[in-house]
């Protein structure tokens, strides 16, 4: 038991500055995105490059295809995401150590529902999109951190130069 408070408060502090780009409206009607180590939500209003990515069970596990993505720092790019498996799958971008918090917290916690900026759930054979912004450059990653999943080969990596 005492290892929940731990795990809730490591990911409070991990995913502190998604939460605050998401609830900040802006001032002025202007949108002052709070960055992360790995970007900032994209604004709809600006395209950006298409990277289509399929989640999907494979005979060895699940996976990501393309597994690995390179982008230049500053581009958004517009995740357009399919499910092509038979269980719910996401797309969560991040820092390998922050996807490890949020991770353990999910697997503590697998009812817990999240609506976070840098992350899409979809339901089988269904579609969605995800934009973001990739400010800094770094390696980073995707992982579908419903319990089991990354374990299963769900994790990607964007390279941003």
């Amino acid at each position: 038991m005492r290892a929940f408070p731990m795990i809730l408060a490591a990911m409070a502090v991990a995913l502190a500055p998604t939460s605050m780009a998401w609830a900040d409206p802006g001032h002025a009607g202007h949108d002052h995105a709070v960055e992360t180590a790995y970007g900032r939500l994209g604004d709809p209003a600006k395209g950006g490059r298409v990277v289509q990515v399929v989640m999907k069970e494979i005979d060895s596990g699940m996976a990501f295809a393309p597994e690995r993505i390179e982008v230049a720092k500053g581009e958004q790019v517009q995740f357009v995401l399919r499910n092509g498996g038979e269980l719910d799958h996401e797309l969560v971008i991040g820092t390998v150590e922050a996807n490890w918090v949020h991770a353990e917290a999910m697997a503590a916690h697998p009812e817990m529902a999240h609506e976070d900026p840098n992350a899409k759930r979809l339901g089988p054979k269904t579609s969605g999109v995800l934009r973001w912004q990739f400010t800094q450059a770094g390696t980073f990653e995707y992982a579908c951190l419903i319990p089991g999943h990354r374990e299963a080969g769900m994790v990607g990596t964007v390279v941003v130069k």
